[in-house]
């Protein structure tokens, strides 16, 4: 079986540490029980070598042997084809498990970063805000009928849709404890925490 690297800086500034897309690998591969390391590229010389990997100067990216991926959605759908744990086998829970993971990047995702960015940069009024709040509620009404996405269990699409939820300033966005139990209980899983704090160890060290 072929080694499997999450690529990642090699440092960033204390505000994104925990929030780094490189802990959507991480923690599939938690989940899945799937072997991997990590390695670095420069967070301050973006380069020519980093570009032949990630076109956009982002990351993470992922190797998997000769193969190569980019996109954090990309990567755990990769990781997801490699364990049950992440996506069923089976046609229908299959189909659902990518319908709402690309809904997580998508249809939420989409929507939060540029509000979040609006609002942290202090724009006085923020006109994405009637959208987001369409899509949170719309998400509220989804989770107050259910524990997981999909096939009654975690997957791929619970962890993706988690970590674009799990945003201080959304969490604390209108009231909706459907969606807060949601992201509560699924960060409380042990492979979340371990990529978590690995990750903010790995920032930290490079201080």
């Amino acid at each position: 079986m072929s080694e499997l690297i999450v690529w990642t800086y090699d440092w960033v500034p204390e505000g994104p540490r925990g929030f780094v897309r490189d802990i959507r690998l991480r923690w599939a591969c938690e989940e899945a029980g799937l072997a991997y390391s990590v390695r670095t590229v420069p967070f301050n010389d973006r380069g020519p070598c980093h570009l032949a990997h990630q076109p956009f100067r982002q990351v993470p990216f992922l190797s998997d042997g000769e193969l190569e991926i980019f996109e954090s959605g990309a990567g755990v759908l990769h990781l997801a084809r490699k364990s049950e744990r992440l996506m069923p086998r089976d046609p229908l829970g299959e189909a659902q498990t990518l319908q709402w993971t690309i809904a997580a990047l998508n249809s939420i995702e989409m929507v939060t970063v540029p509000w979040w960015f609006l609002e942290v940069t202090g724009v006085k009024d923020n006109h994405l805000t009637d959208w987001l709040e369409s899509r949170l509620d719309r998400m509220e009404s989804i989770l107050r009928e259910r524990e997981w996405l999909v096939a009654d269990r975690f997957t791929a699409a619970d962890l993706l849709m988690t970590d674009v939820l799990r945003v201080a300033k959304l969490r604390s966005f209108g009231d909706r404890p459907a969606t807060e139990s949601y992201v509560t209980r699924i960060t409380e899983r042990s492979s979340f925490k371990k990529a978590h704090a690995d990750q903010l160890a790995h920032f930290a060290a490079a201080d």
